[in-house]
């Protein structure tokens, strides 16, 4: 487990990183020495306040580099979230931050639907799904463990929304054939814009 004091760099860290983005200056802030040994995944997530609405969600979910690379990759990234308009500083200054810091992505081995559905915890796990055509990867997609929740999902929601989102038919996970991985996270967010960050 993540202690609570290095979840809290990690927010603090991830909004300096950000800002300073959309200034266009680079800005390496310390995170703890602990980042720098874990090889797995983080997001940054940056939410309007107070509705909440997604603003940007970037991340690596099993990056070829550590945690605090990957930290700071998605901070500096969540500017520029392609479905949004790129971010600006009077924007971040508004927003909530949210870090999930991810364990590594292990793959789910199953028959059918209902095995794949028995292996997945709603609200624990956060899942990805791939689907190959020989050995090349065509469609992918990711959703954090408090998506499901945040959105109000039962388990079907949860999977087909997330084929939808790898731009496949909702229904597509049903047919069996795509892979699927199952992480975990710790998300550390800040309860007003800049105010305090708890662990959620």
């Amino acid at each position: 487990m993540i202690p609570d004091e290095e979840g809290i760099a990690a927010v603090r860290a991830a909004r300096a990183v950000t800002e300073a983005e959309t200034e266009g200056r680079e800005l390496d802030v310390p995170l703890p020495a602990s980042f720098s040994k874990r090889r797995s995944g983080a997001f940054v997530t940056v939410n309007e306040y107070p509705s909440r609405m997604l603003r940007g969600c970037i991340g690596y979910p099993a990056p070829p580099f550590d945690m605090a690379t990957a930290l700071t990759l998605a901070a500096r990234g969540v500017c520029s979230d392609p479905r949004f308009p790129c971010l600006t500083k009077r924007e971040a200054e508004r927003c909530v931050f949210e870090v999930s810091l991810l364990t590594v992505p292990e793959r789910i081995e199953y028959t059918d639907p209902g095995d794949l559905v028995s292996k997945i915890r709603l609200g624990t796990d956060g899942i990805i799904v791939k689907r190959y055509m020989g050995s090349t990867l065509v469609n992918s997609a990711l959703f954090l463990p408090q998506v499901p929740g945040e959105q109000g999902w039962d388990m079907d929601e949860y999977i087909g929304n997330l084929c939808r989102k790898a731009g496949m038919p909702y229904d597509e996970w049903k047919n069996n054939g795509l892979e699927f991985e199952k992480f975990q996270a710790e998300v550390f967010g800040e309860e007003s814009p800049g105010g305090e960050v708890r662990r959620m």
